[in-house]
């Protein structure tokens, strides 16, 4: 099973952390908060908003690309680059992922979850 590396935020995760072992198939977001990283992720991780952007540092290729939807959504995300994707929507394949979460979002108030 890959890694994932999330590199330090200094809100969500401040030392950065390394997850072992990420289950294929599950989304970026759900082995995140499995792993007690707090990602925000105001639509409980439905692809209606972009609280949970993330840019994947390594191992974008082999992500399944993005639906339309997500493409659409991505365009109102802060600190978009050409390696951004909803973690919400990105699942776990093969290769290892390096995640970096952007340091803001369009959130204007934090969910409690």
């Amino acid at each position: 099973m890959p890694k994932i590396t999330v590199l330090p935020h200094p809100d969500v995760c401040p030392e950065g952390k390394v997850i072992e072992n990420a289950p294929e198939g599950v989304s970026i977001c759900r082995v995140m908060l499995d792993h007690h990283i707090e990602i925000e992720h105001a639509c409980e991780l439905s692809c209606a908003c972009t609280t949970c952007h993330v840019i994947v540092k390594e191992g974008f290729n082999s992500l399944a690309p993005a639906t339309d939807s997500e493409e659409d959504l991505l365009d109102r995300a802060w600190g978009l680059s050409t390696q951004s994707r909803l973690s919400c929507q990105a699942k776990v394949a093969k290769q290892d992922l390096t995640i970096e979460i952007p340091r803001y979002t369009i959130n204007h108030a934090k969910e409690s979850h």
